[in-house]
């Protein structure tokens, strides 16, 4: 290896390598500029029986302070609903402190079952490293989140719409055309 800077789990979170599982292996990384902020490098797969294994691993981390926490799925091949489970504990768990969590190189077919399951849509999927890193970094993590799917009244004629993503449509009732920009704020297009 040779890098000195490199730590161990156990050094970043006391005691993390307590427990081990072959099934899924789990390799920590701190972020330096962020405070509280945790990258976990996820390789195997998360099922039923070792998602309690999963669960106690990332639940140390919180408790340790890590409330940002970016999963590292590149190396994450399979996920059960029960996985899946695991995850929004995560987020119920760090949101209350002011955290959250990204969902970085997630595999399509590790996705379809977020998607099955209706939870995409909470959790911020990106694509690389440095993006998980300014999300937090921009430290608007709840907002962006719980804007859409919004439901709003029609400002003409107050009849309920829902937008699912910013930008023009027409309110179904009176047919005056709207717009709704990323902050959710409906103007008259």
């Amino acid at each position: 290896m040779g890098e000195g800077s490199v730590m161990t789990n156990n050094e970043i979170v006391n005691g993390f390598d307590d427990e081990k599982d072959e099934s899924l292996k789990i390799k920590l990384q701190k972020v330096n500029e962020v405070e509280g902020c945790l990258v976990l490098y996820l390789t195997g797969y998360i099922d039923t029986y070792n998602s309690n294994y999963f669960q106690k691993r990332v639940a140390k981390a919180i408790e340790s302070g890590f409330i940002r926490l970016v999963f590292q799925c590149g190396g994450l091949n399979y996920v059960s609903s029960t996985g899946i489970g695991s995850f929004t504990a995560f987020l119920k768990s760090v949101k209350p402190r002011g955290g959250d969590l990204v969902l970085l190189e997630i595999q399509p077919k590790v996705y379809e079952v977020f998607q099955l399951l209706g939870f995409s849509q909470f959790f911020n999927i990106k694509d690389n490293l440095d993006d998980s890193i300014n999300f937090f970094r921009t430290g608007n993590t709840t907002e962006t989140v719980a804007i859409f799917p919004k439901v709003f009244a029609c400002p003409i004629c107050s009849k309920k719409l829902k937008a699912l993503k910013p930008g023009r449509f027409r309110c179904s009732e009176c047919k005056t055309i709207l717009a709704i920009d990323n902050a959710g704020q409906v103007f008259l297009g």
